[in-house]
């Protein structure tokens, strides 16, 4: 019997990769997907598709209101930056307006919990750093440091915390999720979408084009 592990889900690129990577590594994912207030919910139907492609049979969907705290520009307060040259992405000190006060923290908690409830000690996030938009709650010092954090506040206390995809570029990650048979045309990356399809202005966009791009494989998304 598969150990079970939980997934964080955003229906993104890099969490459906981590989730097919979770399966390669013979768990058994209960995928968690978070409304959080996120402008961009379409991504929440992309979560539903990757579920059913990757035959995980449990999906838990939470509703966490992120946006009542303000704070992102990706939950309805400013602008979503379109347009950014690809080599400030990323950059030293570049955290941009998308970045939501505490995410990956709240939402490693919700995981953490759903994990503890199940009898399960791993959880599976798909944060990376190489080739992200910088963001402090996708470093490996924040995945550390919150396994430490997960041993110490449960009654398990061997949590482990699994980013496999922390110190890969997009490409990488493509070419991965593509070995294990991902379909990218079913997730969603773009923070600004138009009736379904991408900005393909956006950083998420903008890297999701490099990463094709630099894989060497055609990119299935719509864009507007």
């Amino acid at each position: 019997m598969a150990t079970p592990a939980v997934v964080l889900l955003s229906g993104g690129l890099d969490s459906t990769t981590a989730a097919a990577i979770a399966i390669a590594e013979g768990f058994e994912p209960r995928a968690l997907t978070v409304r959080y207030g996120q402008v961009h919910e379409v991504e929440l139907e992309a979560a539903k598709a990757v579920v059913a492609a990757l035959g995980i049979r449990e999906h838990k969907i939470l509703d966490v209101d992120l946006a009542g705290f303000g704070g992102s520009s990706l939950t309805g307060h400013g602008e979503i930056p379109k347009d950014r040259p690809l080599d400030t992405i990323g950059a030293p000190g570049d955290v941009p307006s998308t970045y939501v006060p505490a995410r990956n923290t709240v939402l490693c908690a919700l995981a953490l919990s759903y994990c503890e409830a199940i009898g399960a000690r791993d959880i599976f996030i798909g944060v990376n750093v190489l080739d992200a938009t910088g963001y402090p709650d996708c470093r490996p010092e924040f995945i550390g440091a919150f396994e430490r954090l997960a041993r110490l506040a449960t009654r398990t206390r061997d949590i482990r915390m699994h980013a496999p995809l922390i110190a890969l570029t997009k490409a990488q990650i493509i070419r991965r999720g593509l070995e294990l048979g991902v379909s990218y045309a079913i997730t969603h990356s773009c923070y600004d979408p138009t009736d379904g399809a991408a900005c393909g202005r956006c950083d998420p966009c903008l890297l999701r084009k490099k990463g094709f791009a630099e894989a060497g494989v055609p990119d299935p998304t719509r864009y507007a």
